[in-house]
């Protein structure tokens, strides 16, 4: 049975390998930056496990704007009680736990998380090879991002609260 839970300090080591199973090295998150987000957005740092052994997680800041910016990666703030919108700035699962839904368990998670707490809708980035894969959750495609994190081209997807469920 996998159970959803927030992120714990102790988690990072798991979450390092999983991040660098998903991300090349100019991508992925940096320990700092985990340690970071654990610290301030653990509210919005969603953790899938099953028996103590983390399976994937899903994590992003609340923002102002429906766009993410590259300045996220780099500096996050506590999230704000209510509105705004949900970021994702990182969704990776276990290259042995992939194929299995536990993906679409996080994002259903977090879109919880947008209804319960009233935020505007989930933004997040990704490369054009998932593009098709949002989609399927009901992500809009709004063309080519500004960001440039990792130096890759990036896509920004979008779904508003009123699209969720």
């Amino acid at each position: 049975m996998i159970s959803l839970r927030n992120v714990q300090p102790t988690d990072l080591e798991q979450l390092l390998f999983i991040e660098n199973e998903g991300f090349s090295i100019e991508e992925a998150a940096t320990k700092e930056a985990f340690l970071e987000r654990i610290q301030l957005i653990g509210d919005t740092f969603i953790v899938a496990e099953k028996e103590g052994e983390i399976l994937g997680y899903i994590n992003g800041p609340i923002i102002n704007q429906p766009n993410i910016t590259d300045n996220l990666f780099k500096e996050i703030k506590e999230n704000p009680k209510s509105g705004g919108y949900q970021s994702v700035l990182g969704l990776a699962v276990s290259k042995q736990a992939r194929n299995q839904g536990i993906a679409k368990i996080l994002i259903e998670k977090m879109e919880k998380l947008v209804e319960d707490n009233e935020r505007e809708g989930i933004t997040l980035t990704c490369k054009h090879e998932l593009v098709s894969f949002y989609e399927k959750f009901g992500f809009v495609n709004h063309g080519i991002s500004e960001s440039k994190h990792g130096g890759v081209s990036w896509y920004n997807m979008f779904k508003l609260r009123e699209r969720i469920n």
